[in-house]
């Protein structure tokens, strides 16, 4: 990603709706997967570190970082062990080494997406868990996701075949609710020529409340899969 966009990751995950809101989504998912006490954890892309903190409450955490920069601000939060590594060949860990594997809106920018999620396949212990988010609809495609050098946007059923190796467990939008907006801003920048970056932090009581909207959907996914949305989350387990 560019510099900019680790910048400002930094200094607004703890607050930014998209980041609070995601994590209080995941952790949800992840709390309903019967971890093994002392779970073995691995977060891929860890980015500066802002998914640490709730992933430790789950296991003991590893993590890896491909950016300098952006490996030292997670290191710094002596949440996890954070190390240098990258997909799909440079991952530091042995085969079968982990309960649970994270990649966090990673995949979509690997080149070969196929070989990164067999890499991650490879690292699971028999019995484990990945969980993967990553963004939806290419036609959703805008300047955000070139400064953040994604290489694509996944549907459904494209993300779905790059995890025939592994059981899946589970697959469905999410950022369901506040879909019609971001989707109405996307198009609405193309056709004005205005596709910059649209990560920054709102003002407080707008932001407050597009959080609560988002991490509402918590709830919602404890009950039923979302038909549609901003981003896909999938859930798969490797055989024991």
């Amino acid at each position: 990603m560019e510099p900019a966009v680790y910048e400002r990751m930094a200094a607004q995950e703890a607050e930014h709706w998209w980041f609070a809101g995601r994590r209080a989504i995941l952790a949800a998912e992840i709390a309903r997967l019967g971890l093994p006490g002392g779970a073995r954890i691995l977060e891929v892309g860890c980015g500066t570190g802002g998914n640490l903190g709730m992933l430790a409450v789950f296991g003991d955490v590893t993590a890896v970082e491909p950016d300098d920069g952006a490996r030292a601000r997670a290191d710094a939060r002596k949440v996890a062990t954070v190390a240098d590594g990258r997909l799909p060949e440079g991952l530091p860990s042995s085969p079968e080494s982990f309960d649970l594997i994270c990649a966090f809106d990673v995949i979509e920018h690997v080149e070969d997406d196929r070989a990164a999620v067999a890499a991650l396949a490879d690292r699971l212990a028999p019995g484990g868990f990945l969980v993967a988010t990553v963004p939806g609809h290419a036609w959703m495609w805008s300047g955000h996701d070139a400064e953040h050098h994604h290489k694509r946007r996944y549907g459904m059923t494209e993300f779905r075949q790059l995890f025939q190796s592994l059981e899946l467990r589970r697959a469905t939008w999410f950022n369901t609710l506040l879909f019609p907006p971001i989707a109405a801003l996307r198009l609405l920048g193309r056709a004005f020529g205005r596709e910059g970056g649209d990560d920054g932090l709102p003002p407080a009581p707008i932001n407050g409340f597009l959080r609560a909207v988002f991490a509402t959907e918590a709830g919602l996914l404890a009950a039923t899969d979302l038909p549609f949305g901003v981003s896909i989350l999938l859930i798969a387990r490797k055989p024991a």
